[in-house]
């Protein structure tokens, strides 16, 4: 599991890949708050190299939107595909968020 942090002038992109389970899923929750703990942007989760994930990433994901709104900001998510797509849909969380397919295509809905 990797993580990447771009920051952008209006949003910080925060890319993962590999997968999200429940063996790792308190290292990425962590590491994710240690990155965007100080920031005051939109946040795009790309997860475009995430090739699984489990209740447990889920789980994650939600913690991490819940944590930004309590400081007033958005989550937007990118990059869903294959297996994660399906997990977001099945889950209900799909309609939950602003899910875009680029991070180019999120940044660009926050522009407008």
């Amino acid at each position: 599991m990797d993580i990447n942090i771009d920051e952008r002038p209006d949003a910080l992109v925060v890319s993962v890949a590999g997968k999200i389970d429940a063996s790792n899923s308190p290292k990425v929750e962590k590491e994710i708050a240690t990155y965007t703990a100080s920031v005051q942007k939109v946040v795009i989760l790309d997860l475009w190299g995430v090739e699984y994930m489990s209740s447990a990433g889920l789980r994650v994901v939600l913690v991490f939107a819940k944590n930004l709104k309590a400081k007033g900001q958005d989550l937007i998510i990118s990059g869903l595909q294959g297996h994660v797509k399906d997990v977001f849909e099945l889950s209900g969380l799909y309609s939950i968020f602003k899910i875009f397919q680029t991070v180019e295509d999120a940044l660009n809905s926050i522009y407008q």
